[in-house]
């Protein structure tokens, strides 16, 4: 299985609800998994860009 399709257990302080009902992943979360998705998330510790498709 790759890290990719890893399943990572959710924890306390990996999410929080936003004012709209959704998840979003914080940096622990993101430390935890250990890579960058790219897709801009709000608490991107790997330092990544979507307007410009850096990191």
């Amino acid at each position: 299985m790759s890290t990719f399709n890893k399943k990572i257990p959710l924890e306390d302080g990996d999410y929080y609800l936003t004012p709209e009902g959704y998840k979003c992943f914080t940096e622990q979360y993101h430390l935890k998994r250990g890579y960058c998705c790219e897709s801009g998330c709000r608490h991107c510790p790997y330092g990544y860009n979507k307007k410009t498709n850096t990191i």
